[in-house]
């Protein structure tokens, strides 16, 4: 897997307004959609009855949970960069955030990211990162937004 290393504050500012690259396609099972939706509650039929969406969704399937493809940012963005050198690293703010169109079960899903801005906050990089979650066979995204972040270097 090809990574960007973030190593310091200067290091963010060089990519300041410049794409990241990729992470790998990973494929949406209904056993994290089932596990999600035990793990926060939301057990709406569009994403857990099976049959019953095969009925009456427009998308024919269960569909994941916003929220589920959003909490995979952790995981895709760790394949795009390894920031090392760091005390600490805060997930500040979520900004414009909409989600393009459902993520059916099965689907396999992949984060683009760049780097919007880059500020140093007494010496704590905030850093805004442009994310959209491609679905693979899929004009549209299933999200576009922008994650900001705060990194404290060593």
């Amino acid at each position: 897997m090809n990574h960007t290393i973030i190593s310091s504050h200067e290091d963010w500012v060089e990519y300041e307004g410049k794409e990241l690259g990729y992470s790998d396609f990973i494929r949406i099972t209904q056993d994290q959609i089932n596990h999600f939706a035990e793990a926060t509650g939301d057990r709406q039929w569009i994403h857990t009855d099976i049959e019953r969406a095969k009925k009456e969704s427009p998308y024919n399937s269960t569909i994941a949970h916003g929220y589920l493809t959003v909490s995979l940012i952790p995981i895709l963005l760790g394949q795009i960069i390894e920031a090392r050198n760091t005390k600490m690293t805060v997930n500040y703010e979520i900004q414009d955030l909409r989600f393009n169109q459902p993520v059916l079960v099965d689907s396999e899903v992949r984060l683009n990211a760049s780097v919007k801005e880059v500020k140093n906050l007494r010496g704590i990089s905030k850093v805004t990162v442009s994310v959209t979650l491609e679905i693979r066979g899929q004009h549209k995204p299933a999200y576009t937004g922008s994650i900001v972040f705060l990194y404290h270097f060593k």
